[in-house]
């Protein structure tokens, strides 16, 4: 009876802030994504998504913003999966996937009109694809089949397993480049082989490199990786790939950490993303090399951010840049020879999960989608990297006109003379004088960022009457190299120092009611979470840990990048008695013991990158100690659920346990 009161009366809190931010509000917003921009800079082409609750999927489609009158046509209808367009040459088609028998394909749609051309029909489908400088041809990318065996062989499922994650279950298989004719009159041409294979990207995590082309089509830039073993993916090198015959040869020389490579529009200079003095713990910066070889140089030493993302602008001298930035994302426009020049978008944030979402065109006017605090994402538009931008959608309009809480960022002095950042979350009807309960919110990565930028989980636990508050800790990638650093074997101590000095600022605000303060998070959230409930007991009334790393070890020998784990501690915990102390000591687990929170442990039972293992460590411990406790799992692949009625349970999940136990 008292739990049917319970649902009842969360049921009513919900019914009664109709006006306010909830559970279902999420899955209204519509989500835009790889804005291209026209070469006649007319027109920006984006993939429009919304949430198909009935199915549980997200539906696509591709629409055509014109910029001058911003006026919308749908492109593409009941097609699955549309994703990537890209514009030919002249413009005068427009290419883009869409799922064919769950593979994704290469499509492509004349301008003019017409019934859009299915341009490959490969077994494993496309991952990504390029045309040439003339518009005749279109390279992509597509895995392996697997040999086929015959006789009694068939039913031989063995496989070796090398560094990989503990789900696979078969041998991974490389990706390779192909050749078609984009008017579909020739048969695909294969251009590589072997069993190394062009990057693979397992998200959460950046696109793969994408293809370049040099000016006479003669070569494309790609990335060569040492095996498709997941463990192996940093073992990555640029090279110079001629297209009529298959041979390679490398950029610099280096066999490790090269990814993204970029050829300028005059074709002299290759740009690529590398980590500071060759060390992965650093931040990534931008190098150029002479598309004749060399090693590089670094063009993005002075900016001192995690840099993710770089566009040539059509000048060959310099390039559109981004990265985090305290708590926006920035873009700069960096020439290959001085300083950078940053872009003023307002109090628009760019999209930038992993890295810009973000087009530049011949005449260098850019389309990029973001959001501001108080209003989801939509379609931007700058005529040039002088001017301001200008928003070219209003998609969710209905969103921003919600009771929506105050967002403000916070500084101030942390531990070790660090200078800390966050945001706050206000509650709608927020009150000065008045006490909240408190969620922390803790965001992933470590390399992430908590932004200025419209958040839905803030947004849903400010709607409760809670004050959220999401900081960003050493190992966010906002504050410079020698701040994302120094999480280097460093894991959860400092980080959590941080965490800890930032709710004191709070505290002694006088706007936390310090006797119902939930701690909260997901992957290094996770970590996060479940680090500060053993290590600092008495603070927590509730905490939600999803997808949380637990165990180092787990990650070390389990998770898709299991080897390369190792920098983030100095190497292997075999190989060295000290370093497989450092891992026990900053495994959560170790004082798992000490934890008394209410705690609610979320997972996927599909998660390559944090094993469910370490979620069943962390249930047993607490459920063995009498700790209050749940688990729930989602039987779907990946991080975290991405279907829509599985998002909203776990926003729901986090919601009713909060609720119920901050009280």
């Amino acid at each position: 009876m008292l739990r049917l009161l319970g649902l009842l009366c969360t049921a009513a809190v919900f019914t009664a802030s109709a006006a306010r931010f909830d559970v279902n509000t999420p899955g209204r917003i519509v989500r835009l994504a790889d804005p291209q921009i026209s070469p006649d800079g007319k027109t920006i082409a984006v993939v429009v998504s919304r949430a198909n609750f009935e199915d549980n999927r997200s539906d696509t489609q591709l629409v055509s913003v014109d910029i001058a009158s911003r006026r919308q046509t749908i492109l593409t209808r009941d097609r699955r999966s549309v994703a990537q367009p890209r514009w030919s040459p002249a413009g005068d088609r427009l290419a883009f996937l869409a799922a064919i028998d769950g593979k994704p394909q290469v499509h492509v749609l004349h301008v003019s009109g017409g019934e859009a051309l299915i341009l490959t029909k490969a077994p494993q489908g496309v991952q990504q694809y390029s045309w040439s400088p003339d518009g005749r041809q279109i390279a992509y990318i597509t895995s392996d089949e697997a040999p086929k065996k015959e006789g009694e062989e068939r039913h031989n499922k063995s496989f070796e397993v090398q560094y990989n994650d503990f789900l696979i279950t078969s041998q991974p298989l490389p990706a390779h480049l192909w050749i078609v004719a984009s008017d579909g009159t020739n048969k695909a041409r294969r251009i590589t082989s072997g069993t190394w294979t062009m990057p693979i990207s397992f998200p959460p995590s950046p696109p793969a490199a994408p293809l370049s082309w040099t000016p006479d089509g003669k070569s494309v830039s790609i990335v060569k990786v040492a095996s498709p073993y997941s463990g192996d993916f940093n073992q990555s090198s640029v090279q110079i790939l001629d297209i009529e015959t298959g041979r390679m040869r490398p950029l610099t020389g280096r066999s490790k950490d090269e990814a993204q490579p970029q050829l300028s529009p005059d074709g002299r200079y290759v740009s690529f993303w590398f980590p500071r003095d060759g060390n992965s713990k650093n931040v990534n910066e931008i190098l150029i090399a002479p598309f004749d070889g060399g090693e590089g140089r670094s063009v993005t030493r002075a900016i001192d951010r995690n840099v993710q993302r770089s566009i040539w602008m059509p000048d060959s001298k310099s390039m559109l840049v981004s990265a985090n930035d305290g708590t926006g994302v920035a873009m700069w426009v960096q020439p290959v020879d001085g300083p950078a020049r940053r872009i003023n978008t307002g109090k628009v944030v760019p999209t930038a999960a992993f890295w810009l979402d973000a087009s530049v065109n011949p005449q260098g006017k850019i389309a990029f989608t973001g959001s501001e605090p108080a209003w989801p994402i939509e379609l931007y538009y700058l005529e040039s990297a002088n001017a301001s931008p200008v928003k070219l959608t209003e998609f969710n309009r209905a969103i921003a006109g919600l009771e929506i809480g105050r967002v403000e960022t916070i500084r101030w002095d942390g531990p070790d003379n660090y200078k800390l950042d966050g945001i706050v979350t206000y509650p709608p009807d927020y009150q000065n004088g008045r006490k909240y309960p408190l969620v922390l919110y803790i965001h992933g990565g470590p390399r992430s960022a908590s932004k200025e930028a419209f958040s839905n989980f803030a947004q849903l636990f400010a709607a409760q009457g809670w004050v959220v508050f999401e900081p960003n800790y050493r190992g966010s990638d906002n504050l410079g190299n020698t701040f994302q650093s120094a999480i280097w074997n460093d894991a959860g101590a400092g980080p959590g120092r941080d965490v800890m000095s930032g709710l004191e600022v709070l505290k002694k605000r006088g706007i936390v009611d310090e006797s119902r303060i939930g701690v909260s998070g997901w992957s290094y959230g996770g970590y996060m979470t479940t680090w500060l409930l053993g290590h600092y007991p008495n603070v927590w009334k509730a905490a939600v840990a999803g997808a949380a790393v637990t165990d180092w070890f787990d990650q070390y020998n389990l998770g898709d990048a299991n080897v390369r784990r190792g920098s983030a501690f100095g190497g292997s915990p075999y190989t060295d008695t000290g370093r497989m102390q450092s891992y026990r000591e900053q495994s959560p687990m170790t004082e798992a013991v000490k934890i008394k929170t209410p705690t609610l442990i979320l997972a996927t039972t599909g998660d390559y990158r944090v094993p469910i293992t370490q979620s069943y460590r962390l249930y047993h411990a607490l459920r063995d100690n009498g700790v209050k406790v749940k688990f729930f799992a989602y039987p779907v692949h990946g991080h975290s659920p991405t279907d829509p009625v599985h998002t909203r349970d776990v926003m729901r999940r986090y919601v009713e346990w909060l609720r119920e136990n901050l009280g």
